[in-house]
C-alpha cells in the first residue's frame, strides 16, 4: 500500500528524507503582511516584522485544499496536526479527509490531533514511519500511534512574552518585568492541548534545570528527545548536555523552529518533545 505522511507546518519539517511526506502550511499574519510557513519563509524577516508591529498578530490554518494537495494521490494517508485547542487546523484536515474519502472510497485517511505542536508532532511522525518500516497494517499503525501519543509530552521555555502581550494573554507589566529581570517562562502542553505555565525562572540556566526536572517528574527515563529552538541553539545544546549527564545514550535531535513555532516561541524560545 502506498502510504503518505502529512503534517501541518508547526511540525517544523518542510521535508523528510527517504519518505513520502508533505506539509500543509499555516500562515502568520502581521499587519498587512501574511507569512506563509513553507520552505521559502524567511523566519528572521517574520520575527523582525513581529517585533516592530504595534498591533495584534494572528495565524491562519491551512485550508481544505491545502490538505487535499498534501494528500496527493496516496492510497492511504497518516497525518498529524497542531493541537485543536489553539488552532482550527485539525478541523480543516478532518474536513479534507472526509472529502478525500468521498472522492476515493477505496482510500484511507487518518488524522491525529497531537494536542501539542513542534517536536512532539515530530515524534508522532517518527512513530508512523517506524510502524511502516515494520510493514504493519494501516489500522494497526493508527492504533499504535494513538497509544504512543499518550506517552509523549511537550515542554517550552520562552524568553520574550511580547507576542503573548499583543494577543492579550499576558499583561504588559508582566512582560516588561520579565524582560528587565531576565525571567523565562517555563510551561507545558496540557492533556487538553492548551499551553500551561509551570513556573518563571530567572535566567536561562535555571530554566534549563527546571525543564529537566519537569521531564523527570513526568516520567522521562532516557527515551527520545526532540528539541526545537528559535535562534537559541546554545540553550538547546545546554539542555542536551544536562539530559546526557543522566542518560548518556538518549536519542536526542535538535532543529530550528520554522514559522509557526517561531511565532509562538519568539526569538530565544525553545520547545522540548519527549517520550515518557
Amino acid at each position: 500500500m502506498n502510504i503518505k505522511l502529512v503534517a501541518d507546518s508547526s511540525a517544523n519539517l518542510n521535508e523528510c528524507e527517504k519518505i513520502n511526506f508533505s506539509v500543509a502550511p499555516l500562515s502568520v499574519v502581521v499587519g498587512e503582511r501574511a507569512f506563509r510557513d513553507d520552505a521559502q519563509l524567511d523566519v528572521s524577516d517574520m520575527l523582525h516584522a513581529m517585533k516592530h508591529h504595534k498591533g495584534k498578530t494572528s495565524t491562519a490554518c491551512p485550508g481544505v485544499q491545502d490538505w487535499l494537495s498534501a494528500f496527493g494521490e496516496a492510497e492511504a494517508v497518516l497525518g498529524v496536526t497542531i493541537t485543536s485547542a489553539l488552532s482550527g487546523t485539525y478541523n480543516t484536515a478532518a474536513m479534507a479527509a472526509r472529502e478525500y474519502g468521498e472522492a476515493h472510497p477505496d482510500r484511507k485517511v487518518f488524522i491525529l490531533d497531537s494536542l501539542s505542536t513542534g517536536p512532539e508532532m515530530e515524534l508522532i511522525l517518527e512513530k508512523y514511519q517506524e510502524c511502516m518500516d515494520r510493514g504493519e497494517e494501516f489500522e494497526t499503525i493508527c492504533k499504535k500511534t494513538q497509544r504512543y501519543a499518550d506517552r509523549t509530552q511537550l515542554l517550552f521555555s520562552l524568553e520574550s512574552l511580547s507576542n503573548l502581550v499583543k494577543n492579550g494573554r499576558v499583561s504588559p507589566a508582566a512582560a516588561v518585568a520579565a524582560g528587565l529581570l531576565g525571567i523565562r517562562l517555563v510551561g507545558r502542553a496540557g492533556k487538553e492541548g492548551t499551553l500551561e505555565p509551570l513556573c518563571k525562572c530567572r535566567g536561562e540556566k535555571r530554566a534549563i534545570r527546571r525543564l529537566l526536572e519537569a521531564m523527570l517528574e513526568s516520567g522521562y527515563q532516557g527515551g527520545k528527545v526532540r528539541i526545537s529552538h528559535t535562534d537559541n541553539e546554545p540553550a538547546a545544546h545546554a539542555l542536551e548536555e544536562e539530559i546526557r549527564q543522566r542518560f548518556p545514550d538518549s536519542d536526542i535531535a535538535i532543529r530550528s523552529n520554522t514559522g509557526l513555532c517561531s511565532y509562538y516561541a519568539e526569538r530565544g524560545g525553545f520547545l522540548v518533545g519527549y517520550e515518557t
